[in-house]
């Protein structure tokens, strides 16, 4: 069954809607988005009971630098849904958690490497880095070294954390192709 998408857009606040290989996605406003996920949740028409991932993606670009959004399943109608919303480092989502309580994993991964903050979070934590990590690893702005490492000190009998230092100075190679070189004979 595919969703009808003409009968949500006359009874939700949607900003746009985007269809992509037969798949829904919704833009809504940061400020609903409770409202409208609960909704699509537990109204017989959508059973959207599923909350398989929250995801988000850094457009540094843009002026809502940060685009969330939040997959959903019903099994009942086995349809899939994508809600999004678009924020940026200062504006704060509220926690779904209270809806779907796996997204709490979700919350504490996307608050660990990107920095969007989420109120009403009960655990907000870092998952995936260390305690002690300064920045957001997946900002396009963050660099591709980082700014400290970590190691273990045999001396100190502990781990260290100590700023980074390239052992070489960058490189450019400028190799001929083979390929190239085989073309002009």
């Amino acid at each position: 069954m595919l969703l009808n998408c003409q009968n949500i857009i006359k009874v939700l606040p949607i900003v746009r809607l985007e269809l992509y290989n037969k798949e829904s996605s919704f833009i809504v406003q940061n400020r609903f988005l409770n409202q409208i996920l609960f909704i699509l949740k537990n109204h017989y028409k959508y059973n959207f009971k599923i909350l398989t991932c929250i995801s988000s993606t850094d457009y540094p670009e843009n002026f809502y630098r940060f685009q969330i959004v939040y997959e959903l399943l019903s099994l009942k109608f086995n349809c899939r849904l994508r809600v999004k919303i678009l924020v940026d480092e200062l504006i704060p989502v509220d926690s779904v958690s209270n809806i779907f309580s796996s997204a709490t994993w979700w919350e504490c991964e996307i608050w660990d490497m990107f920095g969007v903050f989420f109120s009403n979070q009960d655990n907000l934590t870092r998952l995936l880095t260390d305690y002690g990590f300064q920045g957001f690893p997946l900002r396009k702005d963050f660099p591709l070294s980082g700014f400290t490492e970590s190691r273990y000190n045999v001396i100190k009998g502990r781990v260290v954390y100590e700023n980074v230092e390239l052992a070489q100075e960058y490189r450019t190679f400028e190799f001929l192709s083979p390929w190239e070189d085989f073309s002009n004979k």
